[in-house]
C-alpha cells in the first residue's frame, strides 16, 4: 500500500512537472508573439541602434517628405493639439479607451478587426470614449509610403464624420496586406477603391484630399506625437491610462468583446 502510494505520488509529480513545463513553454511562445506585436518592433527597430530613432527623424516635413510645402490643414472632428487624436464617443464618457496603431502593422489589424466593432458599438452607447493615436514608423523602417498615405486618407474620412472614419478604419484593416513589408496602402487608387465600401464617403472633397495628400502635414504631426508619447511600438491599448493586453498570443487573435468589457471594468479612472 505504502509502495503503491509512493508510485502514485511519483506519477502525480511527473504529471505536474510536465504541466508546469508546458505552461512555461506557452508563456515563452506568447512572449515571442508579444515581441512581434510592435509591428516589426522586434524585427526592425533593432537595426542600427533602433529604427524608431530613424523613423522619428524622417517623420517631419523635410526633404523627401510628401508634406513638404503643403499648408497645415487640421481635419474636422479631431482633438488635442493640432488635432493629433481622433476621438469617437461622448466627451463626458466615464471611461477612455486609448488605441495606438500603425496602418501597416498586421497586429494592429488584428486588434481593429477583432475589437474595432466593439469599440464603435460601446462608444456609441456611451460606455466609454475611444481615442485613436497613430504611428507611421513602418514607412521609415521598411520603406514605402503606405502608413502615411493611409493615415492621410483616414484624416480625409474623419473630416467627413467620426462615423465614416470608424467605418473606413474597419475597411482598411479588413483588407490589410498579410505582410507589413507589402506597401499596398501606398497606392492612393487602392485607398479610394476601399473607400467605395463606406456608404457616402466618396465625394469630390474626400477624393481630392486623398489624391493630393492634403492632410500630410497633419500626418507628420500625428507621427511626431507618437514618438513623443514614449510608446515603443504598436498596437497599444490603454484603459484610463493603464495598458491592457488584448492579444492572446495566438497569432493576431484578440480577447473576446466580453473579456475586453471586463478589462474596462477592472481599470476604472483613478
Amino acid at each position: 500500500m505504502a509502495s503503491g502510494g509512493r508510485k502514485k505520488d511519483q506519477r502525480r509529480g511527473a504529471r505536474e512537472r510536465l504541466l508546469a513545463e508546458r505552461e512555461t513553454q506557452e508563456r515563452r511562445r506568447r512572449l515571442r508573439g508579444r515581441l512581434l506585436v510592435g509591428g516589426a518592433l522586434a524585427a526592425a527597430l533593432v537595426i542600427a541602434a533602433g529604427v524608431g530613432i530613424y523613423a522619428s527623424r524622417s517623420a517631419g516635413s523635410g526633404a523627401g517628405s510628401e508634406a513638404g510645402g503643403k499648408p497645415f490643414v487640421r481635419p474636422a472632428h479631431t482633438a488635442g493639439e493640432d488635432g493629433v487624436v481622433v476621438p469617437y464617443g461622448r466627451e463626458d464618457a466615464k471611461d477612455v479607451v486609448s488605441v495606438w496603431l500603425d496602418p501597416r502593422c498586421p497586429f494592429c489589424a488584428g486588434v481593429e478587426t477583432g475589437l474595432g466593432p466593439t469599440f464603435k458599438e460601446r462608444a456609441a452607447a456611451g460606455d466609454y470614449r475611444v481615442e485613436y493615436h497613430f504611428a507611421t514608423f513602418l514607412d521609415g523602417a521598411l520603406g514605402g509610403k503606405g502608413s502615411k498615405r493611409a493615415l492621410n486618407a483616414l484624416g480625409a474620412a474623419v473630416n467627413e464624420s467620426p462615423e465614416k472614419f470608424m467605418d473606413y478604419l474597419q475597411v482598411l484593416y479588413g483588407n490589410h496586406p498579410e505582410k507589413e513589408s507589402d506597401d499596398t496602402f501606398g497606392s492612393t487608387a487602392t485607398l479610394l477603391d476601399l473607400a467605395d465600401r463606406v456608404p457616402g464617403l466618396r465625394n469630390p472633397g474626400f477624393d481630392k484630399a486623398v489624391k493630393e495628400l492634403t492632410y500630410m502635414p497633419w500626418v507628420d504631426r500625428v507621427s511626431k506625437a507618437f514618438y513623443g508619447s514614449g510608446k515603443k511600438g504598436t498596437p497599444v491599448v490603454e484603459v484610463n491610462g493603464k495598458e491592457v493586453d488584448v492579444l492572446t498570443g495566438k497569432g493576431l487573435e484578440t480577447v473576446t468583446p466580453e473579456a475586453f468589457g471586463r478589462l474596462v471594468a477592472a481599470n476604472p479612472k483613478p
